[in-house]
């Protein structure tokens, strides 16, 4: 085996994969799992989407489960969307089902890759681009080694119709936004108003209301959707957050009409 024709390999491979998604459809920030839902349901209609990870694993907070035990519970709508991923659940009360949180993530981000979708880790958004009409049209990307090293190097930047901000609790896209632009997310404050305490009940339940066009040309999914609007987190049950990703991929659909 030859050393160097590995490293090539490695890195034509890539870079071709890289080149490619300069221009797309959809651009996701976040790799958990609304984000990989999200990817899936927009690849299976022959969307060109891509996600970007700034860590070196997917998955968000699915798979460390509830406090490092890795399981998660779902209720029966969010059931039914693991079911279409083939993922075992098991009943654990009427209306509460369990499932392995690894077996979970590992099967929706490799569904994901294998409906089209495009995921590159260990990159994060540094910024946004807007043209006229101040709508977003692109991503500024950087290696994420590049801001934990705290190292001056310029990004590069990628284009989209649509982005996707999934990036969790800290709704980094929209961050930025705010700070870049100024107060002007469909919120009531235009801010990101921030997540509440725990209530999983009404989390599950606002967090669909939530996933939503916040600002033009992006939406946002999962557990930054609750954090932009001000609904409470809810802790080790995901089935808003597969919910949630299914109807980001259908906003982000009817945006692109």
């Amino acid at each position: 085996m030859d050393e160097v024709i590995i490293s090539r390999a490695i890195v034509e491979s890539y870079m071709k994969d890289f080149m490619e998604a300069m221009e797309v459809d959809v651009a996701v920030a976040g790799a958990g799992p609304a984000g990989l839902v999200a990817a899936y349901y927009l690849a299976k209609e022959g969307i060109k989407v891509i996600v970007f990870e700034r860590q070196l694993r997917v998955g968000g907070g699915m798979p460390g489960g509830g406090m490092m035990f890795n399981r998660i519970v779902l209720q029966e709508k969010g059931k039914r969307i693991l079911d279409e991923f083939e993922v075992s659940t098991k009943e654990y009360e009427k209306g509460y089902y369990v499932a392995d949180s690894l077996e979970a993530i590992s099967t929706i981000c490799s569904r994901a890759i294998k409906a089209g979708a495009k995921i590159f880790n260990l990159i994060s958004i540094e910024d946004v681009m807007i043209r006229e009409g101040d709508r977003i049209t692109g991503l500024v990307l950087n290696w994420s080694a590049v801001s934990w090293s705290k190292l001056h190097v310029d990004p590069l930047t990628i284009r989209c119709k649509v982005a996707v901000d999934a990036t969790g609790h800290d709704a980094e896209v929209c961050c930025i936004v705010v700070r870049k632009i100024g107060p002007k997310l469909r919120t009531k404050t235009g801010e990101v108003i921030g997540e509440k305490p725990m209530w999983a009940e009404r989390g599950e339940r606002e967090i669909l209301e939530n996933t939503r066009e916040v600002y033009p040309g992006l939406v946002v999914a999962g557990m930054t959707a609750n954090a932009v609007f001000g609904s409470p987190r809810m802790g080790a049950i995901f089935g808003g957050m597969l919910l949630s990703g299914k109807k980001a991929a259908r906003v982000a659909m009817e945006l692109l009409k």
